[in-house]
């Protein structure tokens, strides 16, 4: 059966756009927190009343968990199981895919089988995983119609949020788009460290610096919400592919599984014109 207030991704499918934001490297305890203070006025009010949920991921960093993510296996919530999926793939002897659940047939990833369901699927990468620069780091947006990638959208430019969100508005704005269900991918890198440049005075990436980019994300995400619901019905899964560490238990950094690394936002939400 599934669960309390899972949306029948079977009605869905074909009717509304789907966006998969990955927050990359955002962990639960910051979008948390943020939440709480009343600092993310864009995403919050989709967030009510408790604010994010708290899951966990399926790979302690990026490729790892995305590819999990294009064969259907989203974060899981936190609590004992099983918890049914939104997507899945067909997989004999599946203790996850329910009635509601959307299932790709024929398909070895959910990107083709929305290709093949007449969604446009998009990509605008933001970590190296994206990036297209080697074999690699084009794997994941092979999978993709379109894939983007561009310095400014990496890890290293400020503004990255904002040049991501600009050529996600562009497109979906395009007349090629017009008519046309689009399942949108965003792999967001302004969390990611380096992170300072988001806070005043920060001499190095920590706790606090990791908040302040996610505030920064959530103000310059609102020309993509408004966008996507002006074209129509959109649902939108927000969510991280893992965290990191600050120096907790002696750890830095992610690829382990610490806490902070596997318990992961998600959020999922509808959006109308």
């Amino acid at each position: 059966m599934p669960e309390t207030g899972m949306p029948d991704m079977n009605a869905v499918v074909g009717r509304h756009d789907v966006v998969l934001l990955t927050l990359d490297t955002l962990r639960f305890d910051a979008a948390q927190r943020c939440f709480e203070r009343g600092e993310l006025p864009v995403l919050a009010p989709h967030l009510v009343p408790d604010g994010w949920e708290r899951r966990h991921t399926p790979g302690s960093f990026t490729y790892a968990a995305h590819a999990a993510f294009f064969a259907g296996f989203l974060p899981t919530p936190a609590r004992p199981g099983p918890h049914p999926r939104l997507f899945a793939l067909e997989f004999e002897g599946s203790e996850t895919t329910s009635t509601h659940t959307h299932v790709f047939r024929g398909c070895d990833n959910i990107v083709a089988g929305f290709s093949r369901s007449g969604y446009w699927t998009l990509c605008i990468g933001g970590v190296g995983f994206f990036n297209k620069r080697n074999p690699l780091g084009s794997q994941l947006p092979s999978l993709f119609d379109e894939s983007h990638w561009r310095l400014e959208f990496g890890v290293t430019a400020p503004d990255s949020i904002e040049n991501q969100v600009a050529l996600a508005c562009e497109r979906l704005r395009s007349e090629d788009l017009h008519d046309r269900r689009c399942f949108l991918f965003i792999n967001v890198s302004a969390v990611h460290q380096p992170n300072r440049h988001y806070l005043e005075d920060a001499e190095c990436d920590d706790f606090e610096s990791h908040c302040a980019a996610l505030r920064h994300v959530d103000a310059a995400l609102a020309p993509l919400l408004e966008t996507l619901s002006r074209r129509g019905r959109a649902f939108v899964i927000a969510c991280s592919d893992h965290g990191t560490a600050y120096g907790e238990d002696g750890y830095h950094g992610h690829r382990l599984a610490h806490e902070v690394v596997m318990t992961v936002p998600y959020a999922h939400f509808f959006l109308s014109p």
